[in-house]
């Protein structure tokens, strides 16, 4: 049984995460009922590349930053799993390894359900295969989404929509401006975005000067929501 251990702010985000809140109410309480709460700390490995598959995950807090290590070593983040996004799920079918690491990203709670639990909620309920195909299918439609950008979009357009991203999912706001919550160093934000620490760092401050945000220690705050807008859309 899930302990009771979730805030009302967890319980919320996991309740009305996109793909979430559109199960039906009973398969809602069984998932609830087979999930257990964890809590990590900034840096704590969740996952590792070629670890064998033994849960399956849904983030209540934080973020889960999921990376892979470069040939010289070098450690690539590749995403960040927002608060209402459940993960794992794809090397539970196919049971092969974890293709890459999974630590926590700031304090982070997730409600996690074992492989047996999994089996047992998809035995029980044929709605949970629909609902794990079309969240497949939305992940394969981003993943070309974000190839198409890569490669047609200049950078300033890319970055502006990843911070339209970060602050749907992360802002606070103060004011007429959004501080995004998510502490980011450049370089992580340029690994997102597929470009160097240094041209990130160029845009940044050239949005800056045209008032678009402000940047501060590991936070960036909007100052301008319909600015990025705009140049995200050129």
């Amino acid at each position: 049984m899930m302990e009771p251990a979730l805030t009302v702010h967890e319980r919320r985000n996991i309740e009305n995460g996109p793909w979430f809140a559109k199960l039906s109410p009973q398969l809602q309480q069984d998932i609830l009922a087979r999930s257990h709460v964890r809590r990590l700390r900034d840096g704590e490995p969740l996952t590792a590349r070629g670890a064998p598959a033994a849960e399956w995950s849904g983030v209540a807090r934080g973020a889960v930053r999921v990376s892979t290590t470069s040939m010289a070593g070098k450690l690539v983040t590749l995403t960040y799993v927002e608060p209402g996004t459940w993960f794992g799920d794809i090397a539970l079918f196919d049971g092969l390894p974890r293709t890459h690491d999974a630590d926590a990203h700031g304090d982070t709670t997730l409600l996690v359900v074992r492989k047996a639990d999994f089996k047992e909620l998809l035995a029980r309920h044929v709605e949970l295969y629909d609902a794990l195909l079309r969240l497949n299918c939305r992940r394969l439609r981003l993943m070309f989404a974000h190839f198409e950008e890569l490669n047609t979009l200049p950078l300033r357009s890319r970055l502006a929509r990843q911070l339209l991203l970060l602050a749907r999912s992360y802002g606070v706001a103060q004011g007429d401006a959004v501080r995004i919550g998510l502490a980011l160093a450049q370089e992580d934000l340029a690994q997102l975005l597929g470009a160097s620490r240094q041209r990130v760092n160029q845009e940044l401050k050239r949005l800056e000067r045209d008032g678009v945000l402000r940047v501060e220690p590991a936070r960036l705050v909007l100052l301008s929501r319909q600015a990025l807008q705009d140049i995200a859309e050129r």
